[in-house]
């Protein structure tokens, strides 16, 4: 499968991404870069940019709202979620780690490219047959967005999509998330 860009990727929010979307390195442990996007975030035109080209991905050909959900992983896909779901008209569900949901929750166990975690979803936070659009902001090993994907299955909903950020192309995400589309607006190589 090959990559897709997001609306927007090319020109101005490309640009825009490679400037405020800074590297941290050895964080959180050494070796590892971080991609600290807080000053993509306090810029209000590139956060509704960023927000508009993730949306962008739920819609469907003749551009209107193509999803019922939006799902965010914890803790960075609830910032970009949540109003990607208000721009859809969807619903929001938050996907979180282990223990913080106060109901009856599925759990799926994965491996992160620095240490293991297990998310959990309400059960009845997707309903059987509602379509599905995943929201994080980087798409790095993948085991955050097949877990969460098994999440929402196991809830009877369909994943139609993954849209992201950034995508670290170095790493194996595409091929843990299978043949399913996914929206990366920004590549790392």
């Amino acid at each position: 499968m090959s990559r897709s860009e997001g609306p927007g990727a090319t020109g101005s929010l490309a640009d825009v991404l490679a400037r405020l979307v800074v590297d941290v390195p050895d964080f959180p442990e050494p070796g590892i870069v971080f991609k600290d996007i807080t000053p993509l975030l306090g810029d209000h035109a590139a956060f509704a940019a960023v927000i508009d080209a993730l949306a962008a991905a739920g819609r469907g050909s003749d551009g209107r709202p193509a999803v019922d959900k939006v799902v965010g992983m914890e803790s960075r896909g609830f910032i970009l979620g949540a109003p990607v779901a208000l721009a859809l008209g969807a619903g929001f569900v938050p996907v979180r780690k282990a223990g913080k949901l106060p109901r009856a929750t599925h759990a799926e166990s994965y491996a992160l490219e620095y240490a293991a975690a297990t998310l959990e979803m309400h059960h009845d936070a997707v309903a059987p047959g509602e379509r599905v659009l995943l929201v994080d902001d980087v798409l790095a090993t993948g085991g955050t967005a097949a877990a969460t994907a098994r999440l929402v299955e196991r809830c009877g909903g369909e994943v139609v999509g993954l849209a992201v950020l950034m995508e670290l192309a170095f790493l194996p995400g595409r091929e843990a998330f299978g043949d399913r589309p996914i929206t990366a607006l920004m590549t790392v190589d």
